[in-house]
Parts: C-alpha cells; sequence; structure tokens
C-alpha cells in the first residue's frame, strides 16, 4: 500500500509517501479501506518532535494519522463477521497509521457511519466534532445570548457557529481574511469580521450597540482573545479550548483572577477530565457528533488534500491556510 511515513523529527517536508507492506489485523482488530484520514495539529507536534499528548519516545519511522473513515476490508481473529464490508469510522488513539491506504484498529473503536454522511465528514466529526460537542455543553445557549468565535473558519468554530444559531443566539464570528470572513458569514453568522484587521473590535462594538457579549469561546487566545474578552458585558463568560496564537504549549491565562473580578466575567478552561465527566466519556461524543452530523443538524465544514499531499496539509494548517477540517484522501477512495 501507499502511505505517508515520519523518518525524521522535523518540518513537513520530511513527511514521505512510500510503498509500505500492507498491515495485518490482530485479534480482535479490523483493517479499514480508508478513505479519508484527518489531520490534526497536534500531528504536526508529534512530526516536530515537540511535547504533547504523545509518549516522549516515539519509534521512527512512523505513519501519522489517528483519525479514518472507510470500509472494513480485512478481520482479525475473533473480530465480529458482522463488521466485514461496513462503512466505519475510527478515532484510533495513540498509536497512529491514518496517513495511508489501510489502517489496523480495535473493533472496539469503530462506529459505523451513519446514514449517508460522507466518510470526509464522518473523520470531521469523530474528532473535531466530538471536541465541539464537549466544550458546547459547558454552556446552555438561548436567544438572550450573544456569542464570539474566534477562528470561526476552523473546524471547531464553525460547527460551534451552526450549534448557537440553532439554540436561537446571537453570533459574531471572527476570522482571518475576507474568504474565511465571507465562509464564516455564509455559515449562519449574524455578524462576520476580520480579526486581521485593526478596527475590529470597534466594528463588532457598532453591532452590539452598548450591549456585551455574553459568551466568548475561545481557542485563539493572545492579544485576540484579550480584545474579545473586553467585548464581553458583566456576567459573561470566557470558554477557553485552546491558545493558537501561542504555539503547541499550552499558554498562560489572558486574563488575570484580578482583571476577571474587575470586568465582572469568568473564564474556564474545559478541555481534559471535566469535558469526560461531564460527557459520559468519548464515545459517548463520538456517537452524538455523528448522529447530530447525520441528521444536518451540524454540517462540518472540510479543505481535502490526495494523501500524497500530506506534506501540504501540515504546511496550510499550520499557516491558517485552510477552512474547517483537514482531511487526506487516497487516491483509490471514491470521489
Amino acid at each position: 500500500m501507499h502511505a505517508v511515513r515520519l523518518h525524521a523529527f522535523g518540518p513537513a517536508e520530511n513527511l514521505v509517501h512510500e510503498t509500505v507492506e500492507d498491515p495485518v489485523p490482530g485479534p480482535g482488530q479490523v483493517r479499514i479501506s480508508v478513505a479519508a484520514a484527518g489531520v490534526h495539529l497536534l500531528d504536526a507536534a508529534l512530526r516536530e518532535g515537540l511535547p504533547g499528548p504523545y509518549p516522549t519516545r516515539i519509534d521512527l519511522p512512523t505513519i501519522p494519522g489517528r483519525e479514518v473513515a472507510g470500509t472494513v476490508d480485512a478481520l482479525g481473529e475473533g473480530t465480529d463477521p458482522a463488521w466485514l464490508g461496513r462503512r466505519v469510522v475510527a478515532h484510533i488513539g495513540m498509536n497512529p497509521g491514518g496517513y495511508a491506504e489501510l489502517a489496523v484498529t480495535g473493533a472496539e473503536r469503530l462506529h459505523a457511519i451513519p446514514g449517508a454522511l460522507d466518510p470526509a465528514e464522518a473523520v470531521a466529526m469523530i474528532g473535531t466534532g466530538r471536541t465541539a460537542l464537549g466544550i458546547l455543553q459547558f454552556t446552555e445557549l438561548g436567544p438572550a445570548d450573544t456569542v464570539l468565535v474566534p477562528a470561526a473558519a476552523g473546524g471547531i468554530g464553525t460547527l460551534v457557529v451552526q450549534w448557537a444559531k440553532h439554540a436561537g443566539a446571537e453570533v459574531i464570528g471572527l476570522a482571518g481574511g475576507p474568504e474565511k470572513v465571507a465562509r464564516v458569514r455564509a455559515g449562519g453568522a449574524d455578524l462576520a469580521v476580520d480579526y486581521t484587521r485593526d478596527d475590529w473590535a470597534a466594528e463588532v462594538r457598532a453591532h452590539l450597540g452598548g450591549r456585551g457579549a455574553t459568551v466568548l469561546y475561545d481557542s485563539v487566545g493572545g492579544e485576540v482573545a484579550r480584545t474579545a474578552g473586553d467585548l464581553l458585558g458583566k456576567g459573561g463568560r470566557i470558554i477557553v479550548f485552546g491558545w493558537s496564537s501561542q504555539g503547541f504549549e499550552e499558554a498562560p491565562p489572558v486574563f488575570t483572577d484580578e482583571e476577571l473580578a474587575a470586568r465582572g466575567i469568568t473564564s474556564e478552561s474545559v478541555l481534559g477530565p471535566a469535558m469526560l465527566e461531564r460527557a459520559g466519556g468519548l464515545r459517548a461524543l463520538e456517537t452524538r457528533a455523528l448522529e447530530e452530523a447525520a441528521s444536518g443538524r451540524l454540517r462540518p465544514a472540510v479543505t481535502r488534500f490526495p494523501l500524497a499531499r500530506a506534506a501540504d496539509a501540515h504546511r496550510a494548517l499550520q499557516t491558517r491556510g485552510t477552512v474547517g477540517k483537514v482531511v487526506l484522501v487516497p487516491e483509490h477512495a471514491p470521489a
């Protein structure tokens, strides 16, 4: 099969598209003929050899990629034969292998792709979708809410905008550049603003007309998050789930406790155990995310790259040149 392998930690060009042996499923495993493989910023951290939620030492060469969708084409010993030939999606966990035409994972990780959901959309929901729903469970939005969504053209941001609109909230989406702003506007935001412009906060204030926003969903951090936080009214909440402007390592809080108290707002980081305990675990979030997409309530945005161009996908993702979830498509996969 063809796969993308990493032979040495470093820049995106270290991802090499090459021929390797077909994997063989072991007991309790399945092999998936991959139609779509998800790309995540954490994959770039692995590629660069940076600290992250991976083992300290990673054996090289390795095939990155933790999210795959496709059709089960082989079974390991003891695996339920009902899986053979089924369209499935799986988050394959901390053992990568997704950037390939064939991938192996435990049958317990599989979800049948519901309805006519596209494999790339299924990949988006098994990872990005589950995270978005995990974040959103910390707020109960309604018509009285005005929410601010930085990175609103990203994978999570796109879904947060849709969810908030379904709840009846007013949505202000922030994105970088005219093309992304247009996509956010088309995605349902009441106001879409280019946060690379110096006057973006003034534009939002003019729209609010003296009101304060009620919720800020922050995955960006840095100056954008600080400026957006100043647009919250008293009683406003900041839901923190990332710090993309600060690199891979966890960034310090944007506001000190004293600043939060002075503004009458609160800030809560929602990643990790708090999210999983509240949701009932990752699998519950995955199932719900797939159901929301199959029903049409949530529709993930996807940017596709051929598998052979994994390096280009990494570069585009790290320079914010993509919209929504980034997905690799093997040459053999159906269109």
